[in-house]
């Protein structure tokens, strides 16, 4: 099918009940979208509303799978690129409806990631003369655990769609390009200790006493800073939980001490196991949880048009996204999209407007033909 806005006698976007007006501006189709709620596991509602919206005002093939919904053009164009964005959003905190407020607008999901999702969606209904050919993923449960993430189940059962020569994951970035992104580990350090009362305390073994050393290490823990293609990475070692104790008057002979690493793109998991082990010597280490990072892959020619269509200089993302998946099956992946990372999952969530219109400006310039 062709890339078009299907469009009424007046060539206005026909108004179809119950969908989004695609074309309309992106700061009102943000708010639009805010006003659905869609906490992980219930985004029903939404992707429907999507992918009616879709269906009724664009010719892209559009398919859904579980509460995703996927889109794209097939123009036979050399190259294609994926824009990705989640529907869902963390628990309502008091912050639902939406509400603009002095050029910003404020609600659950308007920074992380709904704004994001609006450009999208925009461009799907606005872009008619495609330089690449194009896939938007609007996929589902990003903000739970990883094996519920939509990504991974449209990577299992819809692998095509996922072949792209760039990936554009619309996370808020303050509208700037963060390229790659760190991987994350956590390990959990065991000590035990032989229970007594504490009475008597020294005929036992204290176990919380005995990470005072692998808190001292962290403690004077020296993290690495990385340039990679430009883009700084700064690594972290955090102690995050410590659990031990049984009674007030009986010495743990138990405690655990949960610890998390963010590491630069330039080490694998293993390696940064490695490292942990290094570090923690001595200790029984166990690794609960890990994903590889993704590097900023800048060098490509579809990655240097987007860095030249968004101007400015690009960073690198410090946390942990869905650019990594991207990157898993070969592929550049970046980060751009408006609002500010650091605003994500707080009940204060909210984005500048001209942030989402400057996202839209961008992409529609580096996607549509001049």
């Amino acid at each position: 099918m062709g890339f078009a806005v299907l469009t009424g006698p007046n060539g206005n976007v026909p108004d179809v009940a119950d969908t989004l007006h695609l074309a309309a501006d992106p700061v009102e189709l943000t708010a639009e979208l805010v006003d659905v709620p869609s906490v992980s596991g219930a985004e029903a509602e939404l992707a429907d509303l999507v992918e009616r919206s879709l269906r009724a005002q664009t010719g892209l093939e559009v398919i859904r799978s579980g509460n995703s919904v996927l889109a794209r053009t097939n123009l036979g164009l050399p190259k294609r690129v994926i824009l990705a964005g989640h529907l869902d959003t963390v628990p309502v905190n008091d912050n639902l409806p939406s509400r603009l407020e002095d050029g910003v607008l404020h609600g659950l999901g308007t920074c992380d990631m709904k704004g994001g999702d609006a450009v999208m969606l925009n461009l799907a209904a606005t872009v008619d003369r495609p330089r690449h050919d194009l896939t938007f993923v609007f996929y589902d449960c990003e903000e739970v655990e990883a094996a519920r993430n939509g990504l991974g189940r449209i990577e299992r059962e819809l692998r095509s769609w996922l072949d792209a020569d760039l990936a554009i994951v619309c996370e808020p970035s303050n509208a700037s390009v963060e390229a790659g992104c760190q991987g994350t580990m956590r390990v959990e350090l065991r000590t035990s200790g032989v229970r007594a009362h504490t009475a008597r305390g020294w005929m036992g073994v204290n176990a919380i006493h005995g990470v005072g050393e692998a808190l001292r290490r962290l403690e004077s823990y020296s993290a690495r800073t990385v340039d990679i293609d430009g883009c700084v990475y700064r690594e972290g070692l955090q102690a995050v939980s410590i659990s031990g104790g049984v009674a007030g008057n009986v010495v743990p002979d138990l405690c655990v001490l949960s610890v998390n690493h963010r590491f630069a793109p330039d080490r694998t998991p293993e390696q940064a196991e490695a490292h942990l082990r290094e570090v923690f010597a001595g200790f029984e280490l166990t690794v609960t949880d890990s994903a590889a990072g993704a590097l900023p892959g800048l060098g490509t020619e579809a990655a240097q048009e987007l860095v030249r269509a968004a101007g400015g200089t690009p960073v690198a993302k410090l946390g942990w996204t869905d650019v990594a998946r991207f990157a898993a099956l070969g592929m550049p992946a970046v980060n751009f999209g408006p609002g500010d990372p650091t605003l994500a999952h707080t009940q204060q969530e909210n984005v500048p407007v001209n942030q989402i219109r400057q996202c839209r400006e961008v992409l529609h310039r580096f996607l549509n033909e001049d």
